[in-house]
């Protein structure tokens, strides 16, 4: 169970990144987006570590308050819970 919480943890993480990375690029060409509603949703369901390492690796919503203080609310909610299902 505390494996797969992790790998489930981690996996989402890392797709929250890579969709930071890609909606940044899409706002720099002027193409479709990926919606906050979608960028959120992965964040409140496991991905908000990854999503919060891709804003500021990618300098990407970074000046929307939602984000801001959401993601990195979220991260900390994601590792408290993991770190209590480990130990």
């Amino acid at each position: 169970m505390n494996n797969l919480l992790i790998i489930y943890i981690i996996a989402l993480s890392v797709i929250s990144f890579i969709l930071m990375g890609i909606d940044k690029s899409r706002a720099k060409n002027n193409k479709w987006r990926i919606s906050e509603k979608t960028l959120f949703t992965l964040a409140i369901v496991g991905g908000a570590c990854g999503g919060l390492v891709g804003m500021y690796v990618f300098r990407h919503k970074t000046k929307h308050a939602r984000f801001t203080f959401g993601f990195p609310l979220l991260a900390m909610i994601h590792i408290v819970i993991v770190y209590y299902v480990i130990s």
